[in-house]
């Protein structure tokens, strides 16, 4: 059996991944998949210590989780051919809210 640290090494490092592609994207399908990453490396956390603790919650934890992910996606996804069509460009640094 793999020992809960080799996951929790992989969740982090994940999350790390993740956040450094939040804080360096400039392109919003990118930022919105470094979102993803971080959220799947929260559910690996999540999956690890319910099964070394030998209960049930995390996993419920994890749909819902996954249940969000799939909602902010969709929502995402529907905003960035939004902006596309309005802008032309899906890169973060060409957008000024205030001028439509």
């Amino acid at each position: 059996m793999v020992p809960i640290s080799a996951y929790l090494i992989v969740g982090v490092a994940l999350f790390a991944i993740g956040t450094v592609g939040v804080l360096i994207s400039r392109n919003l399908i990118v930022l919105l998949m470094s979102v993803e990453l971080m959220l799947n490396s929260a559910n690996l956390c999540l999956i690890a210590f319910s099964r070394s603790q030998n209960i049930m919650d995390g996993h419920a934890f994890v749909f819902l989780v996954l249940t969000i992910a799939a909602a902010e996606a969709a929502v995402g996804l529907a905003m960035v051919i939004t902006l596309y069509r309005n802008r032309e460009t899906i890169n973060i640094d060409r957008f000024n809210l205030l001028k439509w």
